[in-house]
């Protein structure tokens, strides 16, 4: 049985800080196991990837004790931000990195040097690597993120119900997001946003102040970061998920709501184009609108709101993207190809 030892971040399982990240860590570990793979995890604690010197210290001590020719799959927010660490192992060990999100910097180059192979989670990241950091093309990967089946979501004949999953930081745009509902503040809607507020105290602050003065209050929901039934319940029964992200890799919560038929509106952004995708007739099951634009965005939620028959349309290829969606053991099968390939 072939032997994959994995390097994670230490909070992957804690449910006050759920990603996307982290859980397509996690089904990738699963469905390695579930693939014939012994996969040995190894948790690093600390504040990836502005992780501290004791931190960086944990992850030598774990390469140093695998034994040469050793097969290592590591999160790219660990190991991008240390290539001094993985330098010394690059000849003995076969290190692969899975980049979720691009550093973007001289550090994540020379990390990925090191690398036998690396993984990205959509064809935007692989094209985004290739550009800034001139890696060799075969040794560069796409696993899309997989999805579980899921029951259609209810929601309403009105389309009020507004969803936005993504943890409350700046990237993910939500002081976007308020200002466009302000626009459209004569219609009836309701936005309920749901993800970690720990992240970014100060941008919560300043989105709760934003929130009070707009008048919103008791329309826009900060319920903090739910996963299993509760965030099922979540997309069960929403309208519509609303994602204004100034930058994004992929974004799983978009086949997430598509696995339920919810359309999504969503910013034109690194890989979100890719997620929302198309049904098998080409019709886009959604919305996309430029980042940073709230007028854009406040006009495309009022062309939702006061739309019945373009939310009819956009409910029909929502449910037929359905159909396309890819599995999670797609995406573990994928890795494994590439793993296998370093065995050999």
């Amino acid at each position: 049985m072939p032997v994959v030892h994995v390097v994670l971040p230490g909070d992957i399982d804690d449910p006050a800080t759920p990603s996307g990240g982290n859980s397509y860590d996690r089904r990738v570990c699963h469905g390695l196991a579930g693939a014939g793979w012994t996969v040995r995890e190894h948790g690093v604690p600390g504040e990836w990837p502005r992780a501290d010197g004791p931190a960086r210290t944990r992850l030598a001590g774990v390469l140093a004790t695998l034994p040469d020719g050793t097969v290592v799959l590591l999160d790219g927010l660990v190991a991008c931000a240390v290539p001094e660490v993985l330098a010394p192992h690059s000849r003995r060990l076969r290190l692969v990195v899975l980049v979720h999100m691009p550093l973007e910097d001289v550090t994540e180059a020379a990390a990925l040097a090191c690398a036998a192979a690396v993984v990205t989670t959509s064809g935007w990241t692989r094209g985004r690597l290739l550009e800034r950091h001139r890696l060799p093309a075969g040794r560069v990967h796409v696993a899309e993120p997989g999805v579980d089946p899921a029951a259609p979501a209810t929601g309403t004949a009105e389309g009020t119900r507004l969803l936005c999953v993504a943890a409350v930081i700046p990237h993910k745009g939500h002081d976007v997001l308020v200002r466009a509902l302000a626009e459209v503040a004569d219609r009836p809607w309701t936005l309920d946003c749901v993800g970690a507020l720990t992240r970014d105290p100060a941008f919560v602050a300043g989105l709760r102040r934003q929130v009070d003065a707009l008048g919103l209050t008791d329309r826009v929901g900060l319920a903090g970061p739910r996963t299993g039934e509760a965030l099922d319940a979540a997309y069960a029964g929403a309208d519509l998920l609303v994602l204004a992200s100034r930058a994004e890799t992929y974004g799983m919560v978009v086949t997430e709501a598509l696995a339920r038929g919810v359309p999504v509106l969503a910013t034109a952004v690194g890989g979100l184009p890719g997620a929302l995708g198309r049904t098998a007739a080409g019709e886009l099951p959604g919305l996309l609108v430029p980042p940073d634009d709230p007028a854009a965005l406040a006009d495309a939620l009022r062309r939702w709101l006061d739309g019945a028959d373009l939310r009819d349309r956009l409910r029909g290829a929502a449910r037929d993207r359905r159909a396309t969606l890819p599995g999670w053991p797609a995406t573990a099968t994928t890795i494994a190809d590439v793993l296998d390939g370093l065995r050999a």
